[in-house]
């Protein structure tokens, strides 16, 4: 078992459900971003996704794509991303990393050598937003050579074969994006939320994570009541470029708010009326 399959696997036993931030390396400069990597752990955080600037994110809505922006403004490359991981393992060794981006980096460096190097890195898992599964043999090939899990995104438009397919070549969590849209955007509906998770269940033993749309602490403990895991990233990454002249209060504003989500979390569920 990976740290991931770990972290899982001890939620599990404890009844809790994972909280996974997102933050976009980099942002809002290289120095800061192992910092902010721990203070996010510091708060509660289970697992943290990292997210490898890219010029066209095109998942991601005005929030991430700004993160973006300021990222390469200091020419955030992949290797940069992963020499942040790097410094974060310096001090935490427990903690599990999933690089979430676009597949034109990767291209770029070749998918062997970013196995190995992410690997090296201490990184424990890849999102790669735009390779679909039918695309995916050779860097799904280098990435589990390396021992590091495929992640991949099932959306509410998914159909059931494809998301069987997507489950077959996925390892660690699959992440179920909540919404129609990119991230940032829209409301959640819990309910269908919850019944797409359990179809998705249906075709799957792993874990199921619920992504995009999650703001606050409410929508949070509402989302992890029917999910293995919640992945909360715009609402951050604002404060990021809220602070972004101010990273340390920056972090402190985001480990707030991961502290805040974290005991909506734990919190018992309220007696039925």
């Amino acid at each position: 078992m990976n740290r991931i399959d770990d972290r899982f696997a001890q939620a599990r036993r404890e009844g809790r459900t994972l909280l996974i931030p997102y933050i976009t390396g980099g942002d809002p400069a290289p120095a800061q971003t192992a910092a902010t990597m721990h203070a996010l752990a510091g708060a509660g955080a289970d697992l943290i996704e990292i997210g490898m600037p890219f010029s066209d994110p095109m998942a991601d809505g005005p929030v991430i794509q700004a993160a973006c922006e300021r990222a390469l403004v200091h020419g955030t490359s992949v290797r940069d991303v992963l020499a942040m991981v790097r410094e974060f393992r310096e001090g935490d060794a427990e903690t599990p990393v999933v690089l979430m981006g676009y597949l034109n980096p990767i291209e770029q460096l070749g998918y062997e050598r970013f196995a190995a190097e992410a690997r090296a890195a201490g990184v424990d898992g890849v999102l790669c937003v735009d390779l679909p599964p039918e695309e995916s043999h050779d860097l799904v090939s280098a990435l589990t050579a390396e021992g590091l899990d495929p992640i991949w995104l099932i959306a509410p438009t998914t159909r059931p074969e494809r998301v069987s397919a997507i489950c077959d070549v996925a390892r660690g969590y699959v992440y179920y994006v909540s919404l129609k849209g990119v991230t940032g955007a829209g409301s959640l509906d819990v309910a269908d939320v919850a019944h797409h998770v359990e179809a998705i269940r249906g075709r799957t033993e792993l874990p199921v994570g619920v992504g995009f749309g999650i703001r606050d602490a409410a929508t949070a403990a509402r989302v992890g009541a029917v999910a293995d895991a919640v992945v909360v990233g715009s609402a951050l990454v604002g404060l990021i470029g809220e602070y972004a002249g101010d990273p340390d209060a920056g972090r402190e504003a985001v480990a707030a708010l991961v502290r805040e989500m974290r005991g909506a979390l734990d919190a018992p569920a309220p007696a039925p009326a």
